[in-house]
């Protein structure tokens, strides 16, 4: 059968040549904001961290990173225990939230996410008026507690800043699980305790791991927080780059910036292999 001059074969040629350049089209000002956005400054982030102030291609950036080792690794440690905290809280709380009933579970995620319409810099410099030693809690409890300037501090500010998105992705996941597997889990003689530990929590694995992904890599690499609740007594690896760019050592900063991403981007795909291994049944 011929359709205006076509075969069928040709018309279904023409009309998937037509799709994609439909397609191609909507895709063009995605394309040009991810070149100029996002692959355009790894181009430049990667060629600075090769180069010397004269242009010269050199090792000597990446050698030089050895001096921030303890450094990284100060904010390694303050990131996990942020993220060891987030994940304390906001397993229960994903988990209470996705046992509400459905117009609750609407209010509670609303509320959870109501202080992410503030600007991070509005809340960080509201939590330094709640925490500084003349501030609403010292006020409140009549002491002179120095937070402020702290590690503790610094971990406060991650947690508060970031448990959202610990507990978004836990609630999404348990919120899928099967309502059947609860009964079939009562039925067997588990208590809720039993449930949570036996049935919930091994099914809600890969929402852990997007959660404690999604916090852990903020919290490695963050400065502002360190900055303002830090009170400047020590430096995260996120202040020494802000500080190296303004400075003006570009080299060293964008060396520095190249390490973490090749880093991140390591966790995040091991963290996915075992997220699709816990998705599948598969234990690697």
């Amino acid at each position: 059968m011929k359709v205006a001059g076509y075969g069928s074969l040709g018309l279904t040629n023409l009309m998937k040549n037509k799709r994609s350049l439909g397609q191609s089209i909507l895709a063009a000002p995605h394309i040009f904001w991810a070149v100029l956005f996002i692959i355009l400054p790894l181009f430049i982030v990667v060629y600075y961290a090769f180069t010397d102030s004269n242009g010269q291609f050199s090792f000597s950036n990446i050698a030089s990173l050895t001096d921030y080792a303890p450094i990284f690794g100060l904010s390694l440690e303050l990131a996990i225990i942020a993220t060891a905290i987030c994940l304390a809280i906001g397993y229960p709380l994903a988990y209470c939230i996705a046992k509400a009933k459905p117009k609750h579970q609407k209010i509670f995620i609303m509320l959870l996410m109501l202080p992410m319409w503030t600007n991070l810099l509005i809340r960080t410099y509201s939590i330094m008026a709640i925490l500084d030693d003349g501030g609403f809690l010292n006020s409140l409890l009549n002491t002179s507690f120095h937070i402020v300037g702290t590690k503790g501090a610094v971990i406060f500010g991650m947690v508060y800043d970031f448990l959202p998105y610990m507990v978004l992705p836990i609630y999404t996941c348990i919120s899928k699980i099967d309502r059947s597997m609860w009964e079939a889990a009562a039925d067997l003689g588990c208590g809720p305790i039993g449930t949570v530990v036996k049935v919930i929590f091994p099914l809600s694995m890969s929402g852990i791991i997007s959660g404690v992904t999604m916090v852990l890599v903020p919290s490695i690499s963050t400065f502002y927080i360190s900055q303002k609740l830090g009170g400047g007594t020590f430096e995260l690896i996120g202040d020494t780059i802000e500080r190296q760019f303004v400075t003006g050592a570009l080299n060293v900063g964008a060396a520095i910036s190249l390490v973490m991403m090749v880093l991140i981007l390591i966790s995040i795909t091991i963290m996915n292999r075992f997220s699709d291994a816990e998705e599948g049944g598969i234990i690697v």
